[in-house]
């Protein structure tokens, strides 16, 4: 499905990419938010992040408020209010769509891997009820907005720096699929099964973020889950 806009403009700010119509070419656009971390934000300032590749498979705009960096539960204030947090991404408006990611910064560099199980429990309860994803959810569904929760790449028969937080990251997102299974506009977008063994292509050089590939091979997936 294609969507029609008129030339936009690229405002780059503060690790912030808001791509904004100057009018839309027809009324029935939908209007769509990004949310979340380096998965989504990797590539932005090329113009081949998710997000980015998304919004041209669709040929619509999206407004992208994704950061590097940012964190579900995140307490500083100023910081907060730039990015760092991710609930506080959000931007008020008549939102359509939301593609969301976060919890990996958590896990990684927020429990100090000695309460992994306190913190994906701060993230997203067993019975999936309570924690900073579901609040964060519920409060986007209110608004009968539809949500795409972006899963985190793995790395199959190689090394990751981030490899032993690779059972914590199995159980966050296995309660995030068990939550979407609950609400039919929200829909989970597992990459667990993205990259073939062994292949690092999918990877940046770090071994944790996207490469060019796999931006553009999610940027197609999450625009399908859209236009469906």
């Amino acid at each position: 499905m294609k969507y029609r806009v008129l030339p936009i403009i690229t405002l780059i700010t503060i690790g912030f990419v808001s791509i904004t119509p100057s009018a839309f070419a027809q009324d029935s656009t939908p209007k769509i938010l990004a949310m979340g971390d380096s998965l989504l934000a990797w590539h932005k300032l090329t113009g081949r992040s998710i997000t980015q590749v998304a919004g041209k498979e669709l040929d619509i705009s999206i407004t992208d408020r994704s950061l590097s960096g940012a964190r579900m539960i995140y307490k500083l204030p100023i910081t907060g209010t730039v990015g760092f947090s991710i609930p506080r991404q959000y931007t008020s408006g008549e939102w359509d769509w939301v593609i969301l990611t976060g919890g990996g910064n958590d896990l990684w560099l927020g429990c100090g891997c000695t309460r992994c199980n306190r913190k994906l429990n701060k993230l997203i309860s067993e019975d999936t009820q309570t924690g900073a994803i579901p609040k964060l959810v519920s409060k986007l569904r209110k608004k009968d907005t539809k949500v795409i929760y972006v899963g985190y790449l793995r790395t199959p028969g190689q090394g990751s720096p981030i490899d032993h937080c690779r059972d914590e990251g199995d159980i966050l997102e296995s309660r995030i699929s068990a939550l979407a299974k609950h609400d039919d506009g929200v829909h989970f977008l597992s990459l667990k099964k993205l990259v073939p063994n062994g292949d690092l292509s999918y990877h940046a050089a770090d071994r944790i973020h996207p490469s060019v590939k796999a931006s553009k091979e999610i940027g197609k997936l999450v625009a399908d889950i859209i236009a469906d």
